[in-house]
């Protein structure tokens, strides 16, 4: 009885192993940062940081729109200042989900993969909100590096009906 009391605790220990080591790597969120989502302790990235809702920022509107089987932001190009904090305020207008994500462009591709491996899998980040139709969010960052950045809707099929744009930081 021992015998098959000390096997069954091995067995059972194997298996809360295999299933801590398989659903780990099932949790993503989209955090700024490199792939897999990881990012310096400060939240800095190649496009800036979270910015501090307690601090001067300059308000700009985004709005979500579909229809006719195009997707788009308006508006689709914004410029703003090296060191400059935005809030940006987000209005879904259209009838489907959307989100938005800022990163640099290859970060974006590369996550819009994963995006299409886990549709489901929902933004709330510094970096990235998704709305329901109808629904607003905002988005606080502050833009440390001088680029050109990418703002998409990672949603499976949306980037690709348009609904993508980029943000100049000088």
């Amino acid at each position: 009885m021992k015998y098959r009391s000390t096997v069954m605790s091995c067995v059972l220990g194997t298996a809360m192993v295999v299933l801590a080591a398989t659903a780990a790597p099932l949790s993503t969120s989209a955090a700024p940062g490199a792939k897999g989502h990881s990012h310096a302790p400060d939240g800095q990235t190649a496009y800036g940081k979270p910015g501090n809702p307690k601090k001067k920022s300059r308000l700009i509107k985004i709005t979500m729109k579909d229809g006719d089987g195009k997707m788009w932001f308006e508006p689709k190009a914004i410029s703003v200042k090296r060191g400059e904090q935005i809030l940006f305020k987000l209005s879904n207008i259209g009838a489907l989900d959307h989100e938005i994500v800022i990163a640099t462009l290859k970060e974006n591709l590369e996550h819009a993969k994963e995006m299409e491996k886990n549709p489901d899998m929902e933004h709330d980040d510094p970096n990235a909100k998704r709305l329901k139709p109808n629904a607003q969010g905002e988005i606080f960052w502050h833009f440390t590096k001088v680029g050109k950045f990418d703002m998409s809707c990672l949603i499976p099929g949306h980037r690709e009906a348009g609904m993508t744009g980029t943000i100049t930081v000088k």
